[in-house]
């Protein structure tokens, strides 16, 4: 098993959330992935949805506060876009190469994961088996980042690592945690 600890930097802005530390865990054990998120800190300032009584695939849930991670094959230039927002609802997008062909990913019918949402921590797991996608034999990439918005509609972007001049999750650069 391979587990390792992130903790993910706001990309320099003129928003700014001093009071708030996104940190988590990912692992994966054969082809079973597993990644949580803690989002702790002065909450009351996030806009963060409700939870939903039916979670369901969504587009566009990078417009609000989500969560979200990009895993790619390595030496390939496929790759996977997971969001996962507090609310519950979800989607998984395909890529051939850089922003390219970009398809919403079938092979999942719903994304595992639950929200504990405290006063002062939002805290989100998931755990999924890849099986899908890709074979156990395949060593991944992944990038890991978050989409903050408060609740006067400004918005951050958090990740392990920016690599561009403008925030940018997709460059394949910042996928630094091998797995």
């Amino acid at each position: 098993m391979n587990d390792q600890t992130f903790t993910l930097q706001a990309f320099p802005s003129i928003v700014s959330f001093p009071n708030l530390k996104i940190a988590g865990n990912i692992a994966r054990n054969a082809n079973q992935l597993t990644i949580s998120y803690t989002l702790e800190g002065d909450l009351k300032e996030i806009a963060i949805a409700p939870a939903a009584n039916a979670p369901s695939r969504q587009h566009q849930l990078w417009e609000n506060t989500c969560f979200e991670f990009f895993l790619g094959i390595k030496n390939s230039q496929r790759y996977w876009e997971f969001n996962l927002s507090p609310a519950g609802h979800w989607n998984v997008y395909r890529f051939d190469g850089y922003r390219q062909e970009m398809q919403e990913e079938t092979a999942f019918e719903k994304l595992p994961f639950n929200v504990q949402n405290q006063a002062d921590s939002l805290t989100l797991p998931l755990n999924i088996n890849l099986d899908k996608i890709i074979s156990v034999e395949q060593a991944i990439e992944v990038g890991i980042t978050t989409v903050i918005k408060n609740r006067d509609d400004e918005v951050t972007y958090w990740a392990l690592t920016h690599k561009g001049a403008e925030a940018d999750f997709h460059l394949w650069n910042s996928f630094i945690i091998e797995l």
